[in-house]
């Protein structure tokens, strides 16, 4: 009878490899992966392996790593012999952990980059580093919280900090193999607002409010015009430049001031609207907004379009997240149906 050949690879030239089409199929219990995780393996435990071999491909090569490298050759001898195309991680986690650590962090200062930038610029920075390798990255764009937190989730990047430090945000990400896209879609809705008309408002609430009650994840996104419906009615007094200014004077200050898309009739449509709402029972649009934000709709502000428009956070109504492109192509990819109005 043949002697199994095993093969080996260290755990240096095991990170240098592209993991798209692997199993790394770790064999240590539950307890050690929750205090030492390696995100995306395939946890299995040791005691657990001959009940679940069904759930390890065939069709890859596996690379099995325990502790310290002793029961994933066994395990990898097993593999071998049934078939499989396995590699023993030489030295285990001890060995794994060293090679990361000795990986030199690197630096990504993006402040003054607006959206879509960011994440481009970080999906770049990524590009040639070493599964495993950190990117520090220090952005002051407001959005940037909300956009890199959903970019990772949804790249399958580790998001390893998040933390504001004055204006600065500063991130840490461990680079990961690309997540899979299951192709079973969730049920979420995504509603762009790009019109700031009384009209278009009222039915993008109202079709909200009617997800959100169906227990659907609803997110609503502002952008350039639609804006002005998240704007207070009250005028805020803040420090702004005379573009800045003008655009303020020429636009309308929240939902009382919006205007109807046909038959406006300076202002007196809007009215006349609003009124037939009243007798027909309709909830006015303020009331929707109310309603939606008690059942949990996140209502997002474009940060780029803000900063074009002059726009700033301290003249938005309470609730108001700040988000840019990869918010809303996040929450586009947990949705069913994504409607631009």
């Amino acid at each position: 009878m043949e002697e199994t050949i095993i093969k080996h690879i260290s755990a240096e030239e095991f990170l240098k490899i592209d993991k798209s089409g692997i199993t790394l199929l770790d064999i240590r219990e539950e307890y050690e992966v929750q205090i030492k995780p390696i995100y995306s393996a395939l946890n299995i435990p040791f005691s657990e392996l001959t009940k679940r071999l069904s759930e390890v491909d065939k069709n890859k090569p596996v690379y099995v790593i325990c502790s310290t490298g002793d029961l994933s050759e066994e395990i990898t001898e097993i593999l071998t012999d049934m078939g499989y195309d396995a590699y023993n991680i030489d030295g285990g986690y001890t060995a794994y952990k060293e090679q990361t650590e000795a990986i030199p962090h690197r630096e990504l200062d993006i402040r003054g980059v607006c959206c879509p930038g960011p994440v481009v610029r970080t999906a770049e920075a990524l590009k040639d580093m070493a599964y495993g390798q950190r990117l520090d990255i220090v952005s002051d764009e407001a959005a940037f919280s909300s956009d890199i937190a959903v970019w990772c989730e949804r790249t399958g990047n580790r998001l390893v900090s998040l933390e504001n430090e004055g204006r600065d945000i500063k991130a840490v990400i461990e680079k990961q193999p690309p997540k899979k896209i299951s192709d079973i879609r969730p049920n979420g809705k995504t509603f762009v607002l790009f019109s700031g008309d009384l009209d278009k408002t009222i039915a993008a609430f109202i079709m909200a409010n009617a997800a959100a009650s169906m227990g659907r994840e609803v997110t609503l996104f502002f952008t350039f015009w639609g804006l002005n419906v998240l704007r207070r009615p009250e005028k805020v007094r803040i420090g702004k430049n005379i573009v800045e200014k003008m655009f303020g004077f020429m636009m309308p200050r929240g939902t009382k001031k919006l205007g109807l898309s046909r038959m406006n009739m300076c202002g007196m449509g809007a009215k006349m609207i609003r009124s037939v709402m009243k007798s027909k029972g309709v909830n006015s649009l303020e009331e929707l907004i109310a309603s939606a934000k008690a059942q949990g709709v996140r209502i997002v502000a474009c940060q780029m379009s803000m900063d074009i428009m002059g726009i700033h956070r301290e003249e938005l109504i309470d609730g108001v997240e700040l988000g840019g492109a990869a918010t809303f192509i996040g929450c586009g990819e947990q949705s069913d149906m994504s409607l631009f109005i």
